[in-house]
């Protein structure tokens, strides 16, 4: 009995063990699954950024056939413990079969096919590709797993139609590596042949060298040399003067001595070619003694003393030039050159001679005919007369409408009138008038002739003992000209007294050349002014504080400093304007408080200014050009288009101080 019992307790302990582990087993096997789906929804998330068309072929024979690893019949299914990075960067550990496994899977430590024995895990560790890879590296891996990169033949079997576009590929790389080669050459050639160019363009014209040491580079205008040694002889002299004062006689014998060889050297020489060829052993032996006797005497007290006593008598030398400068060119420019001082006086002798005094002038009704083109003209000299007449009617569209009224001192009077009797202009009309026959131009009328007769302005032309050499007044020389004194210079502004039935003419200085018709001045609407001219003013250049005294009262209390100043020498006068705003009359109210010459110096522009003040119209700049009688840097352009080009200045056409480049325009038109 009692061995029956112990028999039935031991298999009903049996029994229970066994249902325990049958519980144990299915618990395990469902957590396994659970992990098992898990892990493959999260793999899923991870999959690899990219697979091989070779890879998902195999992917679908695998799914298709069933035949893939870890699938096949014969293998049995492998538990694989896999580690990966989830999206926020953390390692996991996750268990899976090796059927849900893809392709594209690389095993780190493959089991051999040949072994007896499965294993029950294999480690696997699979890289994902990063999001921000190149293109390059992506299709360099593509191409690495094509080719048999990975350590598997068996899933890397590829296909000659594969094969043929792989190397498809690799041609057009090639042929585009090639290509890009190529344009990187061309571009090297493109830059190289513009630094030629570049090369070819430089200008080696400058003073100075490029390189002291290749004698190619020379520049011929190079004055390095020449300029040490005028240096060498200003320290030279400085030292002379410290040795004479220290009693170094053989010092001081030796530095002159070198001073006066140097300077022989340098002669007359503006550059380094013109030297002569001893010139740079006299430097060396120059700066030798200089090197001595700055051992010797060297003061730098002394030394800057001596300099500055050398500068004062430079500056004192330079402002005499200056001076002596300045009378020259005034004298140059009084100066008739020889030729057209005997002109008038053959011309004169002609005149009488063959009784052309006898004659009177014809058209007198075009004379006084307003309908005409009239030019006043006033002038003793005859050639710049004959110019500006000819050069007006050359370009004139109607030349026998126009009428010129040259008016001339009795000195040239029958030069003048010979010269248009013999060589007349052709179709115009020209009448020569004698200043001295204007009856009504006396002192008692006119300010200028009325002040010439007055003590002090007699003094100050004609007295000996005036300030009027080069030492002292030197700055008013230019305002000692005759010419400030002549009538003829004044005349300009008593126009409707000497046309008295004309309505507008056209005033002409005698150093002017016409290049255009003229005719469309007459036809301008002055706008109620009296004076038509091209201002002068530029920035702050040729205003009215350039001319007129503004420290006095009288000036500054009735005129702007800053209005804007104009020429004359081209001027169309509207002589109705003028007697109705009695203009003659302002000029003598002016000229007679001028008298002291407080309001402004001799001369006509800077009454004319005052007269013609808020009177006058602004012509177009391109009617007159001025400049040509003192300026060599004007616009050449401005010049070929100008109506009228005026040689205001010292710089006469007809004298050998002219600016060379602008004599052609005068000399066209000079009658030989």
């Amino acid at each position: 009995m009692e061995a029956g019992e112990r028999t039935f307790s031991r298999s009903h302990s049996l029994q229970l063990i066994c249902i325990l582990l049958v519980v144990c087993h299915i618990a395990l096997v469902g957590s396994d699954v659970l992990d098992t789906s898990t892990s493959q929804r999260e793999f899923k998330e991870f999959r690899p950024l990219y697979d091989c068309e070779q890879c998902r072929l195999r992917k679908e024979q695998v799914n298709n056939s069933a035949t893939g690893v870890g699938n096949h019949p014969d293998e049995k299914d492998i538990d694989i413990i896999a580690t990966y990075t989830d999206t926020s960067g953390a390692v996991r550990v996750s268990s899976v079969k090796m059927r849900d496994l893809s392709a594209s899977w690389v095993w780190e430590k493959p089991m051999d096919s040949n072994h007896g024995q499965s294993k029950s895990s294999q480690k696997m560790e699979y890289s994902f590709q990063s999001e921000m890879g190149s293109g390059e590296n992506v299709e360099h891996s593509t191409d690495e797993h094509q080719e048999g990169g990975s350590p598997y033949p068996q899933m890397s079997s590829m296909s000659p139609v594969k094969l043929m576009r792989r190397k498809m590929r690799q041609e057009r790389r090639d042929l585009r590596t090639a290509q890009l080669v190529q344009q990187n050459k061309e571009t090297d050639y493109e830059m190289a042949a513009a630094a030629v160019e570049r090369s070819k363009n430089l200008d080696t014209t400058v003073k100075g060298k490029y390189s002291i040491w290749r004698r190619d580079y020379d520049n011929p205008n190079s004055d390095s040399t020449l300029k040490l040694m005028r240096d060498q002889i200003v320290m030279a002299r400085a030292y002379a003067y410290i040795a004479k004062s220290k009693n170094e006689s053989n010092l001081y014998n030796s530095l002159m001595q070198h001073s006066r060889e140097s300077q022989r050297a340098i002669g007359e020489a503006n550059s380094d070619a013109e030297l002569h060829p001893s010139a740079l052993d006299q430097a060396k032996a120059m700066g030798h003694v200089l090197s001595i006797a700055k051992d010797q005497l060297y003061d730098c007290a002394m030394i800057a003393m001596k300099f500055r006593a050398m500068l004062q008598s430079t500056e004192e030398n330079v402002n005499a030039l200056k001076k002596k400068s300045a009378f020259l060119i005034q004298l140059a420019a009084k100066t008739v050159p020889k030729g057209l001082h005997c002109l008038p006086l053959q011309l004169a002798a002609e005149y009488y001679l063959q009784g052309y005094h006898k004659k009177q002038d014809i058209d007198k009704e075009k004379l006084e005919d307003p309908s005409l083109y009239h030019y006043a003209i006033f002038s003793d000299n005859v050639l710049a007369t004959s110019v500006v007449v000819n050069s007006t009617v050359l370009h004139a569209q109607e030349p026998e409408k126009h009428v010129f009224h040259i008016v001339t001192d009795k000195l040239n009077f029958a030069a003048m009138r010979m010269w248009f009797l013999v060589n007349p202009p052709p179709k115009a009309t020209i009448q020569v008038e004698n200043i001295d026959d204007f009856g009504w131009l006396n002192s008692s009328y006119c300010s200028v002739l009325r002040q010439l007769e007055s003590a002090r302005i007699k003094e100050y032309y004609f007295k000996a003992n005036h300030p009027s050499s080069i030492s002292a007044g030197a700055d008013n020389l230019k305002y000692r000209n005759p010419k400030y004194l002549s009538m003829l210079n004044h005349l300009r502004f008593y126009l409707p007294e000497v046309y008295p039935n004309l309505d507008k003419i056209l005033f002409l200085d005698d150093d002017i050349v016409v290049q255009k018709d003229l005719t469309p001045l007459w036809s301008i609407d002055l706008q109620g002014m009296v004076n038509g001219a091209v201002e002068t003013c530029k920035e702050s250049f040729h205003r009215f504080d350039k001319y007129l005294n503004f420290s006095n009262p009288k000036i500054s209390e009735n005129f702007d400093q800053n209005a804007c100043g104009w020429a004359f020498g081209m001027n169309i006068f509207d002589l109705k304007e003028w007697k109705r705003r009695n203009i003659t009359g302002i000029y003598h109210h002016w000229q007679d408080m001028n008298e002291d010459r407080t309001l402004w110096k001799l001369g006509t522009l800077p009454p004319g200014l005052i007269t013609f003040y808020n009177l006058t119209y602004p012509l177009d700049r391109g009617w007159h050009v001025l400049g040509l009688g003192y300026d060599p840097a004007l616009n050449q352009t401005e010049i070929d288009n100008a109506a009228v080009v005026h040689y205001n200045g010292n710089y006469k056409p007809w004298l050998d101080l002219a600016v060379s480049k602008y004599k052609s325009y005068w000399s066209k038109y000079v009658i030989s």
